[in-house]
């Protein structure tokens, strides 16, 4: 368990890394005993040309794209991710924050809600194939922030927060400004949509305690350990909308990018500045995976009315177990293909090196014969007679 407090001082460790970090935290309560403080919304947007929507998903900004993100990640957290796997900790995370976002959107507080509709299909959609990229053993493409995150939760090396943290690093930090510049920043008008991506702050920052109690309950009791009162809340919501605003002016760096080369170096100090945040929180939050094994096992980890009277598991987790079994075999399936096309490639290989290889013999051979043919005509003049010349 981590000392009271321990989350300030390695939250602070990690912003030193570079603006805009954060970790979140649930120590940030609904109705805060501090007041809260709005300075993302006094910082203006970077003056930035409009960029049209380059996503497919949910290209017409309707309400029902959210609805259906929420079925998918619902389905998700129930069939795909294993019982107790340390993945299912983000999966319920974020399906309870897209879950607090249309609640957001139907209470009125964007502006623009076609576009923060595409902008969460498009982010939940990131999320979704590298987590079946990497499930499928595919590690090229899959962003090093998110490797980093997968290969701590297969190794089931840090606690429930530090799963969550290293995954919302990967999502936030690394993936959030990609989608935000594709969907676009400024609208057809000029005007730009950064009130709508700083008005979800105060909802955001409220949110993680509910969360993270519905996280130690079905995961692992440590999760919440971490509470330090009000100067906590205040630290914790500040860091939070520090790396809000840091994910945004990564967003116009990558729109204001002069050309191709500078939004590349944009791109790459994006990746560096995930991964090093990964490398640190992987560092940070050690935890007994035993303990927390035990504790999901007991209490049902994605499904909490599964558990039997004997603080077991039923067979509520059937479903997750044969998507498991059934991710498996397509994955057998998938490395059986590959190397089939391997061994065909190297067939192909080895016919061509054979073709190359054939080639000097036989022009060795025609060579053999035309001087063998010279030599028969040689052989067949009369002495003295010289060899006439071509056509004469």
């Amino acid at each position: 368990m981590r000392p009271r407090g321990g989350l300030i001082a390695a939250a602070a460790a990690v912003l030193t890394l570079g603006a805009g970090l954060a970790a979140p935290r649930a120590a940030v309560a609904a109705t805060p005993a501090v007041p809260y403080l709005d300075w993302p919304s006094l910082l203006p947007a970077l003056p930035s040309p409009f960029t049209p929507n380059l996503e497919p998903d949910c290209a017409d900004g309707s309400d029902t794209c959210i609805d259906r993100t929420i079925v998918d990640m619902q389905r998700r957290l129930d069939t795909v991710v294993p019982v107790c796997d340390h993945r299912a900790v983000f999966a319920l995370a974020y399906l309870r924050v897209t879950e607090d976002v249309r609640a957001g959107r139907r209470a009125g507080i964007f502006a623009d809600p076609a576009w923060l509709n595409r902008e969460d299909a498009v982010f939940a959609r990131l999320y979704t194939d590298v987590y079946d990229a990497y499930a499928a053993g595919q590690r090229t493409g899959v962003p090093m922030a998110w490797q980093l995150a997968f290969d701590s939760q297969r190794g089931r090396e840090l606690s429930a927060l530090g799963d969550f943290l290293m995954s919302m690093n990967a999502h936030i930090n690394r993936d959030m400004p990609f989608v935000i510049a594709a969907v676009g920043i400024t609208r057809p008008d000029g005007r730009t949509r950064k009130p709508d991506h700083d008005v979800y702050n105060r909802r955001l920052a409220a949110l993680y305690t509910p969360v993270l109690k519905e996280v130690a309950a079905r995961f692992d009791p440590t999760a919440d350990d971490i509470e330090v009162g009000p100067v906590d809340d205040l630290a914790a919501a500040a860091i939070l909308q520090s790396w809000r605003e840091g994910v945004w002016r990564n967003a116009e760096r990558l729109v204001n990018a002069p050309n191709a080369a500078a939004r590349a170096d944009v791109a790459a100090s994006i990746e560096l500045l995930a991964t090093t945040i990964g490398r640190t929180l992987r560092a940070t939050f050690k935890g007994d995976a035993g303990s927390r094994a035990a504790w999901c096992a007991a209490h049902g980890g994605q499904n909490p009315a599964a558990v039997t009277p004997a603080g077991k598991p039923s067979a509520g987790d059937a479903a997750a177990k044969k998507a498991a079994a059934e991710r498996a075999a397509a994955a057998k399936k998938a490395a059986a293909r590959k190397a089939a096309a391997q061994r065909r490639a190297a067939a192909a290989r080895r016919r061509a090196a054979a073709r190359r290889t054939a080639a000097p013999a036989a022009k060795r051979k025609a060579l053999a014969k035309r001087k063998a043919l010279a030599k028969r005509q040689a052989a067949a003049r009369p002495r003295g007679s010289a060899p006439q010349p071509a056509g004469g």
